[in-house]
Protein backbone atom coordinates (compact mmCIF):
# COMPACT_ATOMS: atom_id res chain seq x y z
CA UNK A 1 0.00 0.00 0.00
CA UNK A 2 1.78 3.06 -1.23
CA UNK A 3 -0.33 5.32 1.40
CA UNK A 4 -2.06 5.03 4.27
CA UNK A 5 -4.77 7.24 6.04
CA UNK A 6 -4.32 7.58 9.76
CA UNK A 7 -7.73 8.82 11.25
CA UNK A 8 -6.21 11.58 13.69
CA UNK A 9 -7.66 12.18 17.40
CA UNK A 10 -8.30 10.43 20.81
CA UNK A 11 -11.54 9.61 19.66
CA UNK A 12 -11.68 7.29 16.58
CA UNK A 13 -9.60 4.76 18.06
CA UNK A 14 -12.35 3.45 20.79
CA UNK A 15 -15.03 4.46 17.88
CA UNK A 16 -12.64 1.35 16.01
CA UNK A 17 -12.92 -0.70 19.28
CA UNK A 18 -16.78 -0.55 19.39
CA UNK A 19 -16.92 -1.57 16.16
CA UNK A 20 -14.59 -4.51 16.38
CA UNK A 21 -16.48 -5.90 19.17
CA UNK A 22 -19.59 -6.56 16.64
CA UNK A 23 -17.10 -7.61 13.95
CA UNK A 24 -15.48 -10.39 16.81
CA UNK A 25 -18.79 -11.31 17.51
CA UNK A 26 -18.99 -11.69 14.05
CA UNK A 27 -15.93 -13.45 13.09
CA UNK A 28 -16.82 -16.31 16.24
CA UNK A 29 -18.86 -17.63 13.56
CA UNK A 30 -16.70 -20.83 13.73
CA UNK A 31 -18.29 -21.90 17.53
CA UNK A 32 -21.28 -22.42 15.93
CA UNK A 33 -20.47 -25.87 14.66
CA UNK A 34 -21.74 -27.76 17.79
CA UNK A 35 -25.54 -26.07 17.45
CA UNK A 36 -25.78 -27.60 13.87
CA UNK A 37 -23.60 -30.67 14.19
CA UNK A 38 -25.79 -33.25 15.01
CA UNK A 39 -28.68 -32.06 12.53
CA UNK A 40 -25.77 -32.57 9.88
CA UNK A 41 -25.46 -36.08 11.20
CA UNK A 42 -29.13 -37.22 11.76
CA UNK A 43 -29.80 -35.93 7.97
CA UNK A 44 -26.94 -37.65 6.27
CA UNK A 45 -26.32 -40.43 8.51
CA UNK A 46 -22.68 -39.82 8.65
CA UNK A 47 -20.45 -41.91 11.31
CA UNK A 48 -18.58 -39.70 13.77
CA UNK A 49 -15.52 -39.45 11.94
CA UNK A 50 -17.05 -38.24 9.41
CA UNK A 51 -18.77 -35.96 11.10
CA UNK A 52 -15.29 -35.20 12.93
CA UNK A 53 -14.14 -34.68 9.53
CA UNK A 54 -16.32 -31.67 9.02
CA UNK A 55 -15.54 -30.39 12.63
CA UNK A 56 -11.83 -30.42 11.10
CA UNK A 57 -13.30 -28.16 8.03
CA UNK A 58 -14.69 -25.99 10.33
CA UNK A 59 -11.66 -25.32 11.88
CA UNK A 60 -9.22 -24.81 9.25
CA UNK A 61 -11.17 -22.48 7.44
CA UNK A 62 -11.58 -20.89 11.04
CA UNK A 63 -7.91 -20.53 11.69
CA UNK A 64 -6.15 -20.76 7.82
CA UNK A 65 -5.46 -16.88 7.56
CA UNK A 66 -2.40 -16.62 5.84
CA UNK A 67 -3.42 -14.44 2.88
CA UNK A 68 -5.53 -12.02 5.20
CA UNK A 69 -2.05 -11.99 6.65
CA UNK A 70 0.22 -11.29 3.97
CA UNK A 71 -2.11 -8.85 2.28
CA UNK A 72 -3.22 -6.53 5.46
CA UNK A 73 -0.43 -4.30 5.13
CA UNK A 74 -1.36 -3.89 1.62
CA UNK A 75 -4.98 -3.06 1.33
CA UNK A 76 -7.10 -0.98 3.96
CA UNK A 77 -9.36 -3.20 6.74
CA UNK A 78 -12.38 -2.41 4.85
CA UNK A 79 -11.45 -4.64 2.11
CA UNK A 80 -9.73 -7.11 4.12
CA UNK A 81 -13.52 -6.94 6.50
CA UNK A 82 -15.36 -6.83 2.81
CA UNK A 83 -13.88 -10.43 1.68
CA UNK A 84 -14.59 -11.93 5.17
CA UNK A 85 -18.64 -10.91 4.70
CA UNK A 86 -18.31 -12.18 1.52
CA UNK A 87 -17.06 -15.91 2.57
CA UNK A 88 -19.83 -15.52 5.29
CA UNK A 89 -22.47 -15.46 3.24
CA UNK A 90 -21.62 -17.85 0.27
CA UNK A 91 -20.11 -20.37 2.49
CA UNK A 92 -23.41 -20.43 5.00
CA UNK A 93 -25.87 -20.07 2.15
CA UNK A 94 -24.77 -23.33 0.73
CA UNK A 95 -24.91 -25.04 4.24
CA UNK A 96 -28.51 -23.88 4.70
CA UNK A 97 -29.45 -24.79 0.98
CA UNK A 98 -28.70 -28.15 2.53
CA UNK A 99 -29.59 -28.25 5.89
CA UNK A 100 -33.44 -26.91 4.89
CA UNK A 101 -33.49 -29.47 2.44
CA UNK A 102 -34.04 -26.37 -0.69
CA UNK A 103 -30.87 -28.42 -2.26
CA UNK A 104 -30.39 -32.16 -1.67
CA UNK A 105 -27.91 -34.36 -2.23
CA UNK A 106 -24.92 -32.32 -2.19
CA UNK A 107 -21.63 -34.41 -2.51
CA UNK A 108 -19.88 -34.64 0.79
CA UNK A 109 -16.68 -32.70 -0.13
CA UNK A 110 -18.70 -29.95 -1.47
CA UNK A 111 -20.08 -29.59 1.98
CA UNK A 112 -16.79 -29.70 3.52
CA UNK A 113 -15.18 -27.04 1.39
CA UNK A 114 -18.61 -24.54 1.64
CA UNK A 115 -18.01 -24.98 5.53
CA UNK A 116 -14.20 -24.04 5.06
CA UNK A 117 -15.41 -21.01 3.12
CA UNK A 118 -17.76 -20.17 5.55
CA UNK A 119 -15.86 -20.17 8.58
CA UNK A 120 -12.89 -18.60 7.13
CA UNK A 121 -14.89 -15.39 7.15
CA UNK A 122 -13.44 -15.83 11.04
CA UNK A 123 -9.86 -15.17 9.91
CA UNK A 124 -10.54 -12.50 7.64
CA UNK A 125 -12.54 -10.33 10.18
CA UNK A 126 -10.26 -11.66 13.21
CA UNK A 127 -7.48 -10.36 11.13
CA UNK A 128 -8.78 -7.33 10.32
CA UNK A 129 -9.95 -5.76 13.48
CA UNK A 130 -7.37 -7.39 15.62
CA UNK A 131 -3.94 -6.03 13.87
CA UNK A 132 -5.79 -2.76 12.92
CA UNK A 133 -6.41 -2.23 16.69
CA UNK A 134 -3.40 -3.66 17.79
CA UNK A 135 -1.51 -0.61 16.21
CA UNK A 136 -4.27 1.39 17.25
CA UNK A 137 -3.44 1.02 20.53
CA UNK A 138 0.38 -0.21 20.60
CA UNK A 139 1.39 0.51 24.31
CA UNK A 140 -1.85 -1.53 25.14
CA UNK A 141 -1.55 -4.75 23.33
CA UNK A 142 -2.05 -7.39 25.95
CA UNK A 143 -5.33 -5.56 27.21
CA UNK A 144 -6.43 -5.10 23.58
CA UNK A 145 -5.49 -8.80 22.57
CA UNK A 146 -7.60 -10.02 25.80
CA UNK A 147 -10.88 -7.90 25.02
CA UNK A 148 -11.01 -8.50 21.28
CA UNK A 149 -10.29 -12.42 21.71
CA UNK A 150 -12.36 -12.43 24.76
CA UNK A 151 -15.49 -10.70 22.38
CA UNK A 152 -15.07 -13.90 20.29
CA UNK A 153 -15.50 -16.49 22.89
CA UNK A 154 -18.40 -15.01 24.24
CA UNK A 155 -19.45 -15.25 20.88
CA UNK A 156 -20.50 -18.75 21.21
CA UNK A 157 -23.17 -17.69 24.20
CA UNK A 158 -24.27 -14.89 22.03
CA UNK A 159 -25.62 -17.07 19.57
CA UNK A 160 -26.87 -19.60 21.62
CA UNK A 161 -28.91 -17.20 22.74
CA UNK A 162 -30.06 -16.06 20.06
CA UNK A 163 -30.73 -19.96 19.02
CA UNK A 164 -32.48 -20.56 21.53
CA UNK A 165 -34.78 -17.63 22.35
CA UNK A 166 -35.50 -16.16 18.88
CA UNK A 167 -34.70 -19.30 16.21
CA UNK A 168 -35.77 -21.80 18.32
CA UNK A 169 -33.31 -24.03 18.38
CA UNK A 170 -33.65 -24.52 14.65
CA UNK A 171 -30.49 -25.44 12.53
CA UNK A 172 -32.17 -24.25 9.53
CA UNK A 173 -32.97 -20.74 11.25
CA UNK A 174 -29.59 -20.43 12.64
CA UNK A 175 -27.42 -21.35 9.11
CA UNK A 176 -30.20 -18.12 7.39
CA UNK A 177 -29.07 -15.77 10.26
CA UNK A 178 -25.55 -16.69 9.75
CA UNK A 179 -26.27 -16.23 5.83
CA UNK A 180 -28.02 -12.92 6.00
CA UNK A 181 -28.14 -11.33 9.31
CA UNK A 182 -24.39 -11.45 10.39
CA UNK A 183 -22.97 -10.05 6.59
CA UNK A 184 -25.12 -7.69 7.52
CA UNK A 185 -24.11 -6.29 10.91
CA UNK A 186 -20.46 -6.77 9.40
CA UNK A 187 -21.54 -4.18 6.35
CA UNK A 188 -22.75 -2.00 9.09
CA UNK A 189 -19.47 -1.57 10.87
CA UNK A 190 -16.89 -1.20 7.80
CA UNK A 191 -16.21 1.97 8.14
CA UNK A 192 -15.48 2.64 11.57
CA UNK A 193 -12.32 -0.15 11.68
CA UNK A 194 -9.79 2.19 10.13
CA UNK A 195 -6.31 3.08 11.22
CA UNK A 196 -5.57 5.46 13.56
CA UNK A 197 -2.68 7.66 14.59
CA UNK A 198 -1.20 6.02 18.52
CA UNK A 199 -0.31 8.02 21.28
CA UNK A 200 3.44 7.52 22.53
CA UNK A 201 3.00 7.43 26.31
CA UNK A 202 0.69 5.75 28.24
CA UNK A 203 -2.63 8.17 29.63
CA UNK A 204 -4.28 7.13 33.03
CA UNK A 205 -8.06 7.88 30.99
CA UNK A 206 -6.92 5.62 28.64
CA UNK A 207 -6.34 2.93 31.11
CA UNK A 208 -9.74 3.36 32.64
CA UNK A 209 -11.39 3.40 29.08
CA UNK A 210 -10.14 -0.08 29.16
CA UNK A 211 -11.19 -1.21 32.76
CA UNK A 212 -14.36 0.23 31.10
CA UNK A 213 -14.64 -2.20 28.19
CA UNK A 214 -13.61 -4.59 30.57
CA UNK A 215 -16.41 -4.78 33.12
CA UNK A 216 -18.63 -4.20 30.01
CA UNK A 217 -17.62 -7.30 28.40
CA UNK A 218 -17.69 -9.21 32.05
CA UNK A 219 -21.40 -7.85 32.79
CA UNK A 220 -22.02 -9.19 29.40
CA UNK A 221 -20.90 -12.88 29.95
CA UNK A 222 -22.31 -13.34 33.22
CA UNK A 223 -25.82 -11.77 32.04
CA UNK A 224 -25.62 -14.67 29.09
CA UNK A 225 -24.63 -17.30 31.00
CA UNK A 226 -27.81 -16.65 33.52
CA UNK A 227 -29.78 -16.04 30.73
CA UNK A 228 -28.88 -19.51 28.97
CA UNK A 229 -29.38 -21.60 32.07
CA UNK A 230 -33.11 -19.69 32.80
CA UNK A 231 -33.56 -20.43 29.49
CA UNK A 232 -32.43 -23.98 29.82
CA UNK A 233 -34.71 -24.93 33.28
CA UNK A 234 -37.40 -22.88 32.96
CA UNK A 235 -40.53 -22.31 29.91
CA UNK A 236 -39.96 -18.51 29.28
CA UNK A 237 -42.34 -16.29 27.08
CA UNK A 238 -41.51 -15.47 23.42
CA UNK A 239 -42.23 -11.57 25.40
CA UNK A 240 -38.89 -12.56 28.24
CA UNK A 241 -37.12 -14.18 25.33
CA UNK A 242 -37.00 -11.23 23.26
CA UNK A 243 -36.29 -8.60 26.56
CA UNK A 244 -33.25 -10.81 26.70
CA UNK A 245 -31.82 -10.35 23.40
CA UNK A 246 -32.81 -6.61 24.05
CA UNK A 247 -31.07 -6.47 26.71
CA UNK A 248 -28.08 -8.55 25.32
CA UNK A 249 -28.00 -5.99 22.38
CA UNK A 250 -27.57 -2.94 24.67
CA UNK A 251 -24.70 -4.78 26.62
CA UNK A 252 -22.92 -5.16 23.10
CA UNK A 253 -22.95 -1.91 22.61
CA UNK A 254 -21.63 -0.46 26.20
CA UNK A 255 -17.78 -0.54 24.40
CA UNK A 256 -19.29 3.01 22.09
CA UNK A 257 -20.14 4.53 25.26
CA UNK A 258 -16.68 5.58 25.87
CA UNK A 259 -16.57 7.51 22.28
CA UNK A 260 -19.72 8.88 23.27
CA UNK A 261 -18.21 10.36 25.83
CA UNK A 262 -15.66 11.89 24.11
CA UNK A 263 -18.25 13.37 22.17
CA UNK A 264 -20.25 15.26 24.91
CA UNK A 265 -17.60 15.87 27.50
CA UNK A 266 -14.45 16.79 25.79
CA UNK A 267 -11.19 17.11 27.48
CA UNK A 268 -7.75 18.14 26.31
CA UNK A 269 -6.47 15.57 28.99
CA UNK A 270 -7.92 12.28 26.81
CA UNK A 271 -4.15 11.97 25.73
CA UNK A 272 -4.51 15.11 22.90
CA UNK A 273 -0.76 15.82 23.69
CA UNK A 274 0.32 12.92 22.58
CA UNK A 275 -1.17 13.10 19.28
CA UNK A 276 -1.16 15.73 16.20
CA UNK A 277 -4.41 17.04 16.17
CA UNK A 278 -7.22 16.30 18.89
CA UNK A 279 -9.92 16.13 16.42
CA UNK A 280 -11.46 13.80 15.50
CA UNK A 281 -12.24 14.43 11.99
CA UNK A 282 -8.89 15.10 10.69
CA UNK A 283 -6.95 12.39 7.99
CA UNK A 284 -3.57 11.88 8.00
CA UNK A 285 -1.36 10.84 5.14
CA UNK A 286 1.32 8.68 5.82
CA UNK A 287 3.83 7.32 2.63
CA UNK A 288 5.97 3.86 3.07
CA UNK A 289 9.44 6.20 2.88
CA UNK A 290 8.42 7.03 6.24
CA UNK A 291 7.88 3.60 7.79
CA UNK A 292 11.47 2.32 9.33
CA UNK A 293 12.31 -0.33 10.96
CA UNK A 294 13.05 0.66 14.99
CA UNK A 295 13.89 -1.25 18.22
CA UNK A 296 11.07 -1.13 20.55
CA UNK A 297 13.08 0.88 22.91
CA UNK A 298 13.39 4.60 23.76
CA UNK A 299 16.76 5.59 22.55
CA UNK A 300 19.16 7.94 24.69
CA UNK A 301 22.73 8.86 24.75
CA UNK A 302 24.61 5.93 26.04
CA UNK A 303 28.85 6.01 27.14
CA UNK A 304 29.31 2.64 26.92
CA UNK A 305 29.97 1.62 23.34
CA UNK A 306 29.62 -1.72 22.50
CA UNK A 307 31.19 -3.37 19.19
CA UNK A 308 28.96 -5.79 17.10
CA UNK A 309 31.71 -8.11 17.30
CA UNK A 310 32.23 -8.32 21.24
CA UNK A 311 31.44 -11.16 23.16
CA UNK A 312 28.42 -9.88 24.89
CA UNK A 313 25.10 -11.33 26.16
CA UNK A 314 22.22 -11.21 24.28
CA UNK A 315 19.82 -8.65 26.40
CA UNK A 316 23.07 -6.83 26.75
CA UNK A 317 23.01 -6.15 23.02
CA UNK A 318 19.20 -5.55 22.68
CA UNK A 319 20.07 -2.48 25.61
CA UNK A 320 23.13 -1.35 23.72
CA UNK A 321 21.11 -1.49 20.13
CA UNK A 322 18.13 0.39 22.01
CA UNK A 323 20.37 3.28 22.85
CA UNK A 324 22.04 3.69 19.91
CA UNK A 325 25.04 2.95 21.12
CA UNK A 326 25.75 0.09 18.23
CA UNK A 327 24.48 0.01 14.72
CA UNK A 328 21.47 -2.55 14.14
CA UNK A 329 22.59 -5.54 12.60
CA UNK A 330 20.67 -6.49 9.44
CA UNK A 331 19.07 -9.52 10.71
CA UNK A 332 16.93 -8.43 12.99
CA UNK A 333 16.74 -9.55 16.73
CA UNK A 334 13.67 -10.69 19.14
CA UNK A 335 11.54 -7.49 20.21
CA UNK A 336 12.49 -5.72 16.63
CA UNK A 337 10.12 -6.10 13.23
CA UNK A 338 10.44 -9.50 11.77
CA UNK A 339 8.86 -10.86 8.85
CA UNK A 340 7.52 -14.11 8.57
CA UNK A 341 10.69 -15.91 6.96
CA UNK A 342 13.32 -14.26 9.27
CA UNK A 343 10.91 -15.53 12.47
CA UNK A 344 11.32 -19.19 11.08
CA UNK A 345 14.82 -19.61 12.01
CA UNK A 346 14.12 -18.81 15.20
CA UNK A 347 13.91 -21.34 18.23
CA UNK A 348 11.84 -19.02 19.58
CA UNK A 349 8.57 -19.05 17.18
CA UNK A 350 8.55 -22.81 16.87
CA UNK A 351 8.71 -23.02 20.73
CA UNK A 352 5.32 -20.43 20.89
CA UNK A 353 4.01 -22.67 17.81
CA UNK A 354 3.94 -25.83 19.82
CA UNK A 355 2.72 -24.56 23.04
CA UNK A 356 0.00 -22.90 21.06
CA UNK A 357 -0.66 -26.14 19.01
CA UNK A 358 -0.82 -28.35 22.05
CA UNK A 359 -3.34 -26.04 24.31
CA UNK A 360 -6.08 -25.16 21.50
CA UNK A 361 -5.20 -28.05 19.30
CA UNK A 362 -6.39 -30.46 22.55
CA UNK A 363 -9.10 -27.75 23.05
CA UNK A 364 -10.76 -27.50 20.26
CA UNK A 365 -11.23 -31.26 19.78
CA UNK A 366 -13.38 -31.16 23.19
CA UNK A 367 -15.21 -28.18 21.36
CA UNK A 368 -16.09 -30.23 18.28
CA UNK A 369 -16.77 -33.03 19.75
CA UNK A 370 -18.82 -31.23 22.59
CA UNK A 371 -22.75 -32.57 21.79
CA UNK A 372 -21.34 -35.83 21.51
CA UNK A 373 -19.50 -35.76 24.82
CA UNK A 374 -22.49 -34.40 26.49
CA UNK A 375 -24.91 -37.42 24.92
CA UNK A 376 -22.35 -40.05 25.30
CA UNK A 377 -22.53 -38.44 28.93
CA UNK A 378 -26.24 -38.73 29.45
CA UNK A 379 -26.47 -34.85 28.49
CA UNK A 380 -28.61 -34.02 25.33
CA UNK A 381 -28.84 -30.32 25.64
CA UNK A 382 -25.78 -28.96 23.74
CA UNK A 383 -26.62 -25.26 24.31
CA UNK A 384 -26.17 -25.20 27.58
CA UNK A 385 -22.92 -26.81 27.49
CA UNK A 386 -21.55 -24.71 24.58
CA UNK A 387 -22.50 -21.27 26.82
CA UNK A 388 -20.72 -22.55 29.90
CA UNK A 389 -17.39 -23.49 27.61
CA UNK A 390 -18.21 -20.09 25.40
CA UNK A 391 -18.19 -17.79 29.18
CA UNK A 392 -15.05 -19.95 30.49
CA UNK A 393 -13.11 -19.18 26.90
CA UNK A 394 -14.35 -15.63 27.53
CA UNK A 395 -13.00 -15.59 31.19
CA UNK A 396 -9.71 -16.91 29.83
CA UNK A 397 -9.28 -14.65 27.28
CA UNK A 398 -9.96 -11.54 28.97
CA UNK A 399 -8.12 -12.71 32.25
CA UNK A 400 -5.76 -14.04 30.44
CA UNK A 401 -4.86 -10.44 28.61
CA UNK A 402 -5.31 -8.62 32.07
CA UNK A 403 -3.67 -10.39 34.22
CA UNK A 404 -0.36 -11.39 31.83
CA UNK A 405 -0.22 -7.40 31.50
CA UNK A 406 -0.19 -6.70 35.15
CA UNK A 407 2.46 -8.96 35.61
CA UNK A 408 4.56 -8.11 33.16
CA UNK A 409 4.64 -4.50 33.70
CA UNK A 410 4.62 -5.08 37.60
CA UNK A 411 7.46 -7.83 37.71
CA UNK A 412 8.81 -8.36 33.88
CA UNK A 413 7.10 -11.95 34.07
CA UNK A 414 7.11 -13.38 30.52
CA UNK A 415 2.93 -13.84 29.69
CA UNK A 416 4.07 -17.60 28.39
CA UNK A 417 4.49 -18.34 32.56
CA UNK A 418 0.26 -18.62 31.96
CA UNK A 419 -0.01 -20.79 29.25
CA UNK A 420 2.48 -23.18 31.28
CA UNK A 421 -0.28 -22.67 34.12
CA UNK A 422 -3.07 -22.80 32.16
CA UNK A 423 -2.20 -26.08 30.03
CA UNK A 424 -1.40 -27.91 33.62
CA UNK A 425 -4.85 -27.27 34.56
CA UNK A 426 -6.39 -28.24 31.43
CA UNK A 427 -4.73 -31.51 32.21
CA UNK A 428 -6.25 -31.80 35.04
CA UNK A 429 -10.02 -31.41 33.21
CA UNK A 430 -8.95 -34.22 30.62
CA UNK A 431 -8.72 -36.34 33.53
CA UNK A 432 -12.24 -35.08 34.97
CA UNK A 433 -13.65 -35.35 31.58
CA UNK A 434 -12.28 -39.38 31.53
CA UNK A 435 -13.82 -40.47 34.94
CA UNK A 436 -17.45 -39.15 33.78
CA UNK A 437 -17.97 -38.63 37.29
CA UNK A 438 -21.27 -37.71 38.36
CA UNK A 439 -20.94 -33.80 38.55
CA UNK A 440 -17.97 -33.13 36.69
CA UNK A 441 -19.16 -32.48 32.96
CA UNK A 442 -19.76 -28.78 33.48
CA UNK A 443 -17.03 -28.17 36.19
CA UNK A 444 -14.40 -29.84 33.57
CA UNK A 445 -16.34 -27.70 30.34
CA UNK A 446 -16.21 -24.79 32.50
CA UNK A 447 -12.50 -25.50 33.63
CA UNK A 448 -11.49 -26.08 30.00
CA UNK A 449 -12.85 -23.02 28.53
CA UNK A 450 -11.09 -20.50 30.77
CA UNK A 451 -7.92 -22.33 29.83
CA UNK A 452 -8.46 -22.87 26.20
CA UNK A 453 -8.76 -19.04 26.22
CA UNK A 454 -5.78 -18.18 28.30
CA UNK A 455 -4.32 -19.72 24.91
CA UNK A 456 -5.62 -17.33 22.66
CA UNK A 457 -5.00 -13.97 24.67
CA UNK A 458 -1.36 -14.89 25.81
CA UNK A 459 -0.28 -16.04 22.37
CA UNK A 460 -1.26 -13.02 20.28
CA UNK A 461 0.64 -10.02 22.72
CA UNK A 462 3.81 -12.56 23.33
CA UNK A 463 4.04 -12.96 19.11
CA UNK A 464 3.62 -9.25 18.69
CA UNK A 465 6.43 -8.51 21.28
CA UNK A 466 8.88 -10.92 20.41
CA UNK A 467 8.54 -10.23 16.61
CA UNK A 468 7.11 -6.70 16.51
CA UNK A 469 3.68 -5.24 14.57
CA UNK A 470 4.78 -4.48 11.14
CA UNK A 471 4.26 -8.21 9.67
CA UNK A 472 1.99 -8.77 12.87
CA UNK A 473 -1.06 -9.96 10.44
CA UNK A 474 1.04 -13.03 8.88
CA UNK A 475 2.96 -13.92 12.25
CA UNK A 476 -0.43 -14.37 14.15
CA UNK A 477 -2.10 -16.33 11.66
CA UNK A 478 0.71 -18.35 11.04
CA UNK A 479 0.62 -19.26 14.58
CA UNK A 480 -3.43 -19.94 14.38
CA UNK A 481 -2.52 -23.14 11.86
CA UNK A 482 -1.72 -24.54 15.42
CA UNK A 483 -5.74 -25.00 15.91
CA UNK A 484 -6.28 -26.80 12.66
CA UNK A 485 -3.66 -28.87 12.85
CA UNK A 486 -4.70 -29.74 16.36
CA UNK A 487 -8.39 -30.80 14.98
CA UNK A 488 -6.89 -32.69 11.98
CA UNK A 489 -4.25 -34.90 14.66
CA UNK A 490 -6.43 -34.86 17.67
CA UNK A 491 -10.10 -34.83 16.55
CA UNK A 492 -10.35 -36.21 13.36
CA UNK A 493 -7.21 -38.70 13.47
CA UNK A 494 -8.05 -39.58 17.36
CA UNK A 495 -11.33 -38.76 18.64
CA UNK A 496 -12.87 -40.07 15.95
CA UNK A 497 -11.59 -42.99 14.80
CA UNK A 498 -11.81 -44.23 18.83
CA UNK A 499 -15.76 -42.82 18.91
CA UNK A 500 -16.41 -45.15 15.97
CA UNK A 501 -14.91 -47.80 17.43
CA UNK A 502 -16.76 -48.16 20.95
CA UNK A 503 -20.24 -47.21 18.49
CA UNK A 504 -19.18 -50.77 16.93
CA UNK A 505 -18.13 -52.57 20.39
CA UNK A 506 -21.28 -51.24 21.48
CA UNK A 507 -23.54 -52.36 18.73
CA UNK A 508 -22.04 -56.45 18.89
CA UNK A 509 -23.32 -55.99 22.52
CA UNK A 510 -26.43 -55.39 21.35
CA UNK A 511 -26.34 -51.65 22.85
CA UNK A 512 -27.36 -49.55 20.02
CA UNK A 513 -31.08 -49.54 19.99
CA UNK A 514 -30.54 -48.26 24.10
CA UNK A 515 -29.18 -44.69 22.48
CA UNK A 516 -31.47 -42.30 20.95
CA UNK A 517 -32.39 -45.20 18.60
CA UNK A 518 -28.91 -44.28 16.56
CA UNK A 519 -26.61 -46.65 15.12
CA UNK A 520 -24.31 -43.81 15.18
CA UNK A 521 -24.64 -42.58 18.58
CA UNK A 522 -22.29 -43.58 21.55
CA UNK A 523 -23.24 -43.86 25.48
CA UNK A 524 -21.24 -44.31 28.59
CA UNK A 525 -17.49 -42.70 29.97
CA UNK A 526 -15.33 -45.74 27.34
CA UNK A 527 -16.16 -43.43 24.33
CA UNK A 528 -14.18 -40.61 24.63
CA UNK A 529 -11.98 -42.00 27.70
CA UNK A 530 -8.80 -42.61 26.19
CA UNK A 531 -8.84 -39.49 23.96
CA UNK A 532 -9.25 -37.89 27.31
CA UNK A 533 -6.27 -39.10 28.78
CA UNK A 534 -3.93 -38.98 25.34
CA UNK A 535 -4.50 -35.08 25.51
CA UNK A 536 -3.95 -34.75 29.21
CA UNK A 537 -0.64 -36.53 28.06
CA UNK A 538 -0.47 -33.38 25.49
CA UNK A 539 -0.81 -30.58 27.67
CA UNK A 540 1.76 -32.13 29.77
CA UNK A 541 4.24 -31.94 27.03
CA UNK A 542 3.17 -28.32 26.75
CA UNK A 543 3.52 -27.09 29.81
CA UNK A 544 7.15 -28.22 29.90
CA UNK A 545 7.50 -26.88 26.33
CA UNK A 546 6.09 -23.70 27.59
CA UNK A 547 8.32 -23.44 30.09
CA UNK A 548 11.24 -23.86 28.44
CA UNK A 549 9.81 -20.91 26.20
CA UNK A 550 9.61 -18.64 29.58
CA UNK A 551 13.05 -19.21 30.75
CA UNK A 552 14.50 -18.43 27.01
CA UNK A 553 12.36 -15.12 27.01
CA UNK A 554 12.72 -13.74 30.20
CA UNK A 555 15.77 -11.26 29.32
CA UNK A 556 13.74 -10.00 26.36
CA UNK A 557 10.59 -9.04 29.13
CA UNK A 558 13.14 -7.76 31.55
CA UNK A 559 14.59 -5.36 28.31
CA UNK A 560 11.12 -4.49 27.32
CA UNK A 561 9.53 -3.47 30.04
CA UNK A 562 12.08 -2.01 32.39
CA UNK A 563 10.85 1.16 34.30
CA UNK A 564 7.65 -0.36 34.57
CA UNK A 565 6.86 0.62 30.88
CA UNK A 566 6.22 -0.54 27.70
CA UNK A 567 7.80 2.87 25.72
CA UNK A 568 7.66 3.66 21.73
CA UNK A 569 10.60 4.95 20.23
CA UNK A 570 10.59 9.08 19.55
CA UNK A 571 9.58 9.80 16.48
CA UNK A 572 12.89 11.14 14.98
CA UNK A 573 11.83 14.59 15.61
CA UNK A 574 8.86 14.41 13.36
CA UNK A 575 5.26 15.20 14.25
CA UNK A 576 4.39 11.62 12.68
CA UNK A 577 3.73 8.71 15.11
CA UNK A 578 5.22 5.18 14.08
CA UNK A 579 3.19 3.29 11.87
CA UNK A 580 2.82 -0.34 12.32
Amino acid sequence: MGSANLKVGSRPPWVGLGAAVWVQIAAGNGYNFPLYSHSLKSVLGYSQQQLTMLGVANDIGENVGILPGLICNKFPPWAILLIGTFACFFGYGVLWLFISRTVQDLPYWLLWIALCIATNSSAWLGTAVLVTNMRNFPLSRGTVAGILKGYVGLSAAVYTEIYSAILHKSSSKLLLFLTLVVPAMCLAMIYFVRPCTPGSVEDLVEHRHFVFTQAASVCLGIYLLTTTVLDDVLTLSTYISYAFIAVMVLLLTAPLAIPLKMTLFPSRKSGMQDRPDGSSDQLFSLDDSSDKTEALLTPSSSTNYLQEGDDISDVDLLIAEGEGAIKKKRRPRRGEDFKLREAFVKADFWLLFMVYFFGVGSGVTVLNNLAQIGIAQGTSDTAILLSIFSFGNFLGRLGGGVVSEHFVRSKTIPRTVWMTVSQLVMAIAYLLFASALNGTLFAATALLGVCYGVQFSVMVPTASELFGLKHFGVIYNFMLLGNPLGAVIFSGGLAGYLYDKEVENQQQQGLDGMIFASSVSCLGPNCFRLTFLVLAGVCGLGSILSAILTIRIRPVYQMLYAGDSFRLPPTQGSSQPLRY
